[in-house]
């Protein structure tokens, strides 16, 4: 805090206090306030999270349950779900095309909710029940989805079909007979940049009703 001395030296012939003497004493108690907040005692942060279980920052060790099966696998804690399917796990199913959260390539289930896998940090995936396409759609000859997307050209580069087709069994799943409302609705959340979405959703229709769109 600037003293009395100080305080007289930015006041003008009336006794009021100047605009550059005000930017002045505004300024110099601004920096006193940083100062304040950036001084805290090294120790303050972890403090207020003792107790708390800290992993990282190097690779930890954690098993992940992946369409049935236990799977251990090493990842730095920042490491996305996404990243280890594809990488050292080897299922390269969901694809990362926007990783961003947006376009819904990436989409697996994770107990029984369709999510996107490049939002979900794969350390925090521990626990929970995985299923990406390659567990969905094990069986591609008598899958009847996958029949009545190439039934339907409901795919062209590929890209976005993936994550189209978790999409679709889980609408399958929660409205086994679906109108188109609700199938265009149940797919909002993909994008496909091609624009086949009247392929997709004739597909998901015709695998509902036993290949007829």
């Amino acid at each position: 805090m600037s003293s009395p001395k100080e305080q007289d030296k930015h006041k003008g012939s009336k006794g009021e206090v100047s605009r550059r003497g005000f930017l002045e004493v505004t300024s110099a108690g601004g920096a006193a306030a940083a100062t304040v907040v950036l001084d805290q005692p090294a120790g303050a942060q972890s403090r207020t999270q003792a107790g708390a279980r800290i992993a990282g920052p190097g690779p930890v060790a954690i098993t992940l349950n992946v369409n049935g099966k236990m799977l251990k696998v090493s990842v730095e804690p920042r490491e996305t779900l996404l990243d280890t399917l594809r990488g050292p796990l080897d299922h390269t199913g969901a694809k990362r095309v926007c990783d961003r959260g947006t376009c819904g390539a990436c989409t697996v289930m994770m107990d029984g909710k369709s999510v996107y896998s490049c939002t979900v940090l794969a350390i925090d995936a521990q626990g929970s029940k995985i299923e990406t396409v390659e567990g969905l759609t094990a069986d591609l000859k008598n899958d009847a989805l996958v029949n009545a997307f190439v039934e339907h050209d409901a795919q062209q580069c590929g890209y976005c079909t993936p994550g189209f087709m978790v999409a679709a069994k889980m609408l399958l799943k929660e409205t086994p007979k679906p109108t188109y409302a609700e199938v265009k609705a149940g797919l909002s959340g993909n994008l496909c940049r091609c624009g086949t979405y009247v392929g997709l959703r004739n597909a998901v229709l015709g695998a509902a009703q036993g290949g007829r769109a």
